[in-house]
């Protein structure tokens, strides 16, 4: 249906090996048959948790983000590991983040963050059921967390003190599920 906007791979490449991020740079021919190069970063996939709690306030975090040099408000979230089930990941970072677990998860919806340049995707669930534990960030992890209600949520987004996609959707899925507009 779509083949005449598919582009094929000729020839691809390692153009850079990190121990987080790979870049892949690929030749590839377009629809019209010419050649051109494609270069992208490989991801390995993520999760982003929706932390609702049972008074209705979810709860955030602030983290500080190199590329962007800035701290940002943030739901919970993080890079599934090799052969880590995304639901398996979702609990494992929800307590190493936060310190809680939750008895009740839900799938939202995967989203693709970054399509022009990266092969990214990051899965939504909704946490209930919080129970609040210990934390336990990695040695290289430094957050703040705290709660917030979801009308906060939308108010900073359009403030614009919340910019981050992620969390953006998930606010957004939030809002609509609250609601029960959407249901899951």
């Amino acid at each position: 249906m779509d083949n005449h906007l598919k582009e094929i791979r000729i020839d691809s490449t390692l153009a850079y090996d990190g121990s987080f991020l790979k870049v892949q740079r690929d030749t590839v021919r377009l629809p019209n048959g010419q050649p051109t190069t494609r270069e992208y970063i490989k991801h390995p996939g993520a999760v982003v948790i929706i932390p609702l709690l049972d008074d209705g306030s979810v709860l955030m975090e602030r983290q500080f983000r190199y590329p962007i040099n800035r701290v940002f408000i943030e739901f919970p979230a993080g890079k599934i590991d090799p052969g880590e089930a995304p639901l398996a990941c979702a609990k494992r970072e929800l307590l190493e983040e936060t310190g809680y677990t939750a008895t009740d998860w839900q799938f939202v919806c995967t989203i693709h963050n970054a399509i022009a340049y990266a092969d990214e995707h990051l899965d939504l669930y909704l946490a209930r059921g919080l129970v609040e534990g210990e934390r336990q960030l990695d040695d290289e992890e430094f957050l703040d967390t705290f709660k917030a209600t979801p009308d906060d949520l939308m108010m900073w987004i359009r403030e614009g003190k919340i910019t981050d996609v992620k969390t953006v959707i998930g606010a957004f899925w939030l809002e609509k599920i609250l609601n029960e507009t959407w249901k899951l």
